[in-house]
Protein backbone atom coordinates (compact mmCIF):
# COMPACT_ATOMS: atom_id res chain seq x y z
CA UNK A 1 0.00 0.00 0.00
CA UNK A 2 1.03 3.89 -0.93
CA UNK A 3 1.88 6.35 2.16
CA UNK A 4 -1.57 7.57 2.85
CA UNK A 5 -4.90 6.91 2.75
CA UNK A 6 -8.29 7.82 0.90
CA UNK A 7 -11.85 8.59 2.32
CA UNK A 8 -14.80 8.71 0.29
CA UNK A 9 -16.92 11.58 0.62
CA UNK A 10 -19.33 12.26 -1.66
CA UNK A 11 -18.34 12.13 -5.03
CA UNK A 12 -14.54 12.67 -4.00
CA UNK A 13 -11.91 11.30 -1.83
CA UNK A 14 -10.12 13.15 0.96
CA UNK A 15 -6.76 12.06 0.76
CA UNK A 16 -4.57 12.22 4.05
CA UNK A 17 -1.00 11.93 4.14
CA UNK A 18 1.52 12.60 6.53
CA UNK A 19 5.23 12.75 7.42
CA UNK A 20 6.96 13.23 11.10
CA UNK A 21 10.51 14.13 12.84
CA UNK A 22 12.15 13.37 15.71
CA UNK A 23 15.34 14.29 17.29
CA UNK A 24 16.04 16.83 14.80
CA UNK A 25 15.85 20.63 15.27
CA UNK A 26 17.21 22.81 17.74
CA UNK A 27 17.54 21.28 21.19
CA UNK A 28 20.44 20.62 23.33
CA UNK A 29 20.08 16.81 22.74
CA UNK A 30 18.88 16.63 19.32
CA UNK A 31 20.60 14.25 17.00
CA UNK A 32 20.86 16.60 13.83
CA UNK A 33 20.73 20.11 14.16
CA UNK A 34 18.66 22.63 12.07
CA UNK A 35 16.54 25.80 12.35
CA UNK A 36 13.06 24.52 12.78
CA UNK A 37 11.80 26.76 9.52
CA UNK A 38 13.90 23.25 8.11
CA UNK A 39 12.87 20.81 9.97
CA UNK A 40 9.39 21.99 9.04
CA UNK A 41 9.86 22.73 5.42
CA UNK A 42 11.25 19.07 4.71
CA UNK A 43 8.29 17.34 6.70
CA UNK A 44 6.53 19.05 4.57
CA UNK A 45 8.06 18.35 1.63
CA UNK A 46 7.24 14.88 2.40
CA UNK A 47 3.85 15.06 3.42
CA UNK A 48 2.76 17.06 0.10
CA UNK A 49 4.79 15.08 -2.63
CA UNK A 50 3.24 12.11 -1.43
CA UNK A 51 -0.48 13.55 -1.51
CA UNK A 52 0.28 14.94 -4.52
CA UNK A 53 1.67 11.28 -6.08
CA UNK A 54 -2.03 9.87 -5.24
CA UNK A 55 -3.55 12.79 -7.53
CA UNK A 56 -4.95 15.19 -5.15
CA UNK A 57 -5.20 18.79 -5.11
CA UNK A 58 -3.44 19.19 -1.46
CA UNK A 59 -5.68 21.85 0.57
CA UNK A 60 -4.55 22.03 4.35
CA UNK A 61 -1.52 21.16 6.34
CA UNK A 62 -1.97 20.46 9.67
CA UNK A 63 1.53 21.13 12.08
CA UNK A 64 1.75 19.03 15.15
CA UNK A 65 4.63 21.03 17.46
CA UNK A 66 6.76 19.57 20.33
CA UNK A 67 9.29 21.86 19.61
CA UNK A 68 7.50 24.45 21.78
CA UNK A 69 4.91 27.11 21.63
CA UNK A 70 7.56 29.58 20.82
CA UNK A 71 8.52 27.91 18.21
CA UNK A 72 4.86 27.67 16.56
CA UNK A 73 5.81 30.78 14.03
CA UNK A 74 9.61 29.78 12.25
CA UNK A 75 8.00 26.24 11.90
CA UNK A 76 4.73 27.78 9.88
CA UNK A 77 7.56 29.92 8.24
CA UNK A 78 9.18 26.54 6.75
CA UNK A 79 5.64 25.36 5.34
CA UNK A 80 5.40 29.08 4.08
CA UNK A 81 8.17 28.15 1.61
CA UNK A 82 6.78 25.50 0.70
CA UNK A 83 3.66 26.95 -0.50
CA UNK A 84 5.59 29.45 -2.12
CA UNK A 85 7.49 27.27 -4.10
CA UNK A 86 4.54 24.84 -5.24
CA UNK A 87 2.57 28.18 -6.18
CA UNK A 88 -0.26 26.63 -3.93
CA UNK A 89 -0.23 30.31 -1.35
CA UNK A 90 -4.44 28.86 -1.07
CA UNK A 91 -3.02 26.77 1.64
CA UNK A 92 -4.24 26.84 5.16
CA UNK A 93 -2.55 25.94 8.10
CA UNK A 94 -3.98 24.91 11.53
CA UNK A 95 -2.73 22.70 14.35
CA UNK A 96 -1.30 22.61 17.76
CA UNK A 97 1.51 23.05 20.27
CA UNK A 98 2.32 20.89 23.28
CA UNK A 99 2.94 23.54 25.44
CA UNK A 100 2.19 21.96 29.33
CA UNK A 101 5.49 19.48 28.55
CA UNK A 102 8.83 20.46 27.72
CA UNK A 103 10.59 17.95 25.96
CA UNK A 104 14.48 17.00 25.62
CA UNK A 105 14.36 16.85 21.52
CA UNK A 106 12.36 18.27 18.72
CA UNK A 107 9.12 16.25 17.29
CA UNK A 108 7.29 17.45 14.83
CA UNK A 109 4.06 16.49 12.45
CA UNK A 110 2.88 17.18 9.30
CA UNK A 111 -0.63 15.84 7.56
CA UNK A 112 -1.64 17.11 4.21
CA UNK A 113 -5.10 17.08 3.34
CA UNK A 114 -6.40 16.71 -0.26
CA UNK A 115 -9.36 15.62 -2.54
CA UNK A 116 -8.95 14.19 -5.79
CA UNK A 117 -12.13 12.48 -8.09
CA UNK A 118 -12.07 8.55 -8.10
CA UNK A 119 -9.83 6.29 -6.22
CA UNK A 120 -7.36 5.08 -8.58
CA UNK A 121 -3.30 5.34 -8.15
CA UNK A 122 -1.26 5.80 -10.48
CA UNK A 123 1.03 2.80 -11.81
CA UNK A 124 3.63 1.94 -14.38
CA UNK A 125 3.52 -1.34 -16.04
CA UNK A 126 7.26 -3.13 -16.97
CA UNK A 127 6.82 -2.95 -20.76
CA UNK A 128 8.11 -1.96 -23.84
CA UNK A 129 7.99 2.45 -24.36
CA UNK A 130 7.53 2.87 -20.46
CA UNK A 131 10.85 4.51 -18.83
CA UNK A 132 11.49 5.02 -15.48
CA UNK A 133 13.88 7.39 -13.74
CA UNK A 134 14.95 9.02 -10.48
CA UNK A 135 15.20 12.80 -9.96
CA UNK A 136 17.22 13.76 -7.46
CA UNK A 137 19.59 11.88 -4.95
CA UNK A 138 18.59 9.94 -1.39
CA UNK A 139 20.26 11.55 0.99
CA UNK A 140 19.41 11.48 4.57
CA UNK A 141 20.27 13.32 8.09
CA UNK A 142 23.01 15.74 7.67
CA UNK A 143 23.83 15.26 4.26
CA UNK A 144 20.11 16.77 3.72
CA UNK A 145 21.46 20.31 4.91
CA UNK A 146 25.49 19.43 3.45
CA UNK A 147 23.90 18.47 -0.23
CA UNK A 148 21.44 21.19 -1.26
CA UNK A 149 21.81 21.37 -5.17
CA UNK A 150 21.14 17.18 -5.87
CA UNK A 151 17.61 17.77 -3.95
CA UNK A 152 14.62 17.56 -6.50
CA UNK A 153 13.08 21.08 -5.90
CA UNK A 154 9.26 21.03 -4.66
CA UNK A 155 8.42 22.95 -8.05
CA UNK A 156 9.99 20.75 -10.54
CA UNK A 157 8.33 17.62 -8.63
CA UNK A 158 4.91 19.28 -9.23
CA UNK A 159 6.07 20.31 -12.79
CA UNK A 160 7.04 16.33 -14.03
CA UNK A 161 3.82 15.27 -12.32
CA UNK A 162 1.77 17.48 -14.53
CA UNK A 163 3.50 16.21 -17.67
CA UNK A 164 1.53 14.94 -20.66
CA UNK A 165 3.01 11.08 -20.75
CA UNK A 166 4.24 10.88 -17.36
CA UNK A 167 2.52 8.10 -16.21
CA UNK A 168 3.47 8.36 -12.25
CA UNK A 169 5.37 10.22 -9.77
CA UNK A 170 6.38 8.62 -6.42
CA UNK A 171 8.63 10.39 -3.71
CA UNK A 172 11.09 7.98 -2.51
CA UNK A 173 11.11 7.96 1.17
CA UNK A 174 12.74 5.98 4.09
CA UNK A 175 12.55 2.03 2.53
CA UNK A 176 14.57 3.51 -0.53
CA UNK A 177 14.60 3.64 -4.22
CA UNK A 178 13.80 0.00 -4.90
CA UNK A 179 11.07 -0.29 -2.32
CA UNK A 180 9.08 2.68 -4.16
CA UNK A 181 9.64 1.10 -7.31
CA UNK A 182 8.19 -1.59 -6.63
CA UNK A 183 5.00 0.03 -5.32
CA UNK A 184 5.00 1.80 -8.65
CA UNK A 185 4.89 -1.22 -11.04
CA UNK A 186 1.39 -2.28 -11.85
CA UNK A 187 2.08 -6.03 -11.89
CA UNK A 188 6.40 -7.48 -11.38
CA UNK A 189 8.29 -7.19 -8.78
CA UNK A 190 11.70 -6.46 -9.53
CA UNK A 191 15.05 -7.34 -7.57
CA UNK A 192 18.34 -4.89 -6.44
CA UNK A 193 20.24 -7.15 -9.21
CA UNK A 194 17.79 -5.52 -12.02
CA UNK A 195 17.65 -2.37 -11.58
CA UNK A 196 20.83 -0.31 -13.14
CA UNK A 197 21.13 2.82 -11.74
CA UNK A 198 24.37 5.09 -10.73
CA UNK A 199 22.61 5.08 -6.91
CA UNK A 200 22.06 3.32 -3.84
CA UNK A 201 18.91 1.58 -4.05
CA UNK A 202 18.44 0.60 -0.70
CA UNK A 203 19.67 3.95 0.87
CA UNK A 204 17.02 6.29 2.67
CA UNK A 205 15.99 9.33 1.03
CA UNK A 206 14.94 10.70 4.15
CA UNK A 207 12.79 13.72 3.78
CA UNK A 208 11.93 12.68 -0.43
CA UNK A 209 14.98 14.62 -1.56
CA UNK A 210 14.65 12.00 -4.91
CA UNK A 211 11.69 11.00 -6.83
CA UNK A 212 10.52 8.24 -9.52
CA UNK A 213 9.08 8.98 -12.42
CA UNK A 214 7.55 6.49 -14.89
CA UNK A 215 6.71 8.18 -18.45
CA UNK A 216 5.95 7.18 -22.08
CA UNK A 217 9.85 7.00 -23.86
CA UNK A 218 8.90 9.87 -26.39
CA UNK A 219 8.83 12.50 -23.73
CA UNK A 220 12.11 12.17 -22.02
CA UNK A 221 14.16 15.11 -24.06
CA UNK A 222 11.72 16.90 -23.03
CA UNK A 223 12.14 16.21 -19.19
CA UNK A 224 16.06 15.82 -19.59
CA UNK A 225 16.22 19.26 -20.56
CA UNK A 226 14.05 20.57 -17.85
CA UNK A 227 15.57 18.78 -15.15
CA UNK A 228 18.94 18.94 -16.20
CA UNK A 229 21.81 17.07 -14.16
CA UNK A 230 19.60 15.65 -11.25
CA UNK A 231 17.85 13.01 -14.05
CA UNK A 232 18.97 9.90 -13.82
CA UNK A 233 17.65 6.91 -15.78
CA UNK A 234 16.49 3.17 -14.33
CA UNK A 235 17.37 0.61 -16.31
CA UNK A 236 15.52 -2.46 -15.59
CA UNK A 237 16.53 -6.17 -16.76
CA UNK A 238 13.22 -7.47 -17.44
CA UNK A 239 13.15 -11.04 -18.07
CA UNK A 240 14.06 -11.91 -14.13
CA UNK A 241 11.20 -10.14 -12.98
CA UNK A 242 9.10 -12.10 -10.68
CA UNK A 243 5.14 -12.27 -10.61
Amino acid sequence: MRDGTMIPLDDEYLVITSDNSGGIGEKEYDIVNVPYDVLSYFAFRVAVMENIAHGATPLSVVLHNFCGGAKWEELVSGIERGKRELGMNELTITGSSETNMALLQSALGVVVIGRKRGNELSEAPLSDGIRFAVIGKPLVGAEVVNEPNVIAPLDLFRWVSEQEGVRAVLPVGSKGILYELNELLSEDEVTDEQVMVDLDVHKSSGPSTCFIVAYDEEVEERLRVRVGTLFQVVEIKRGQARA
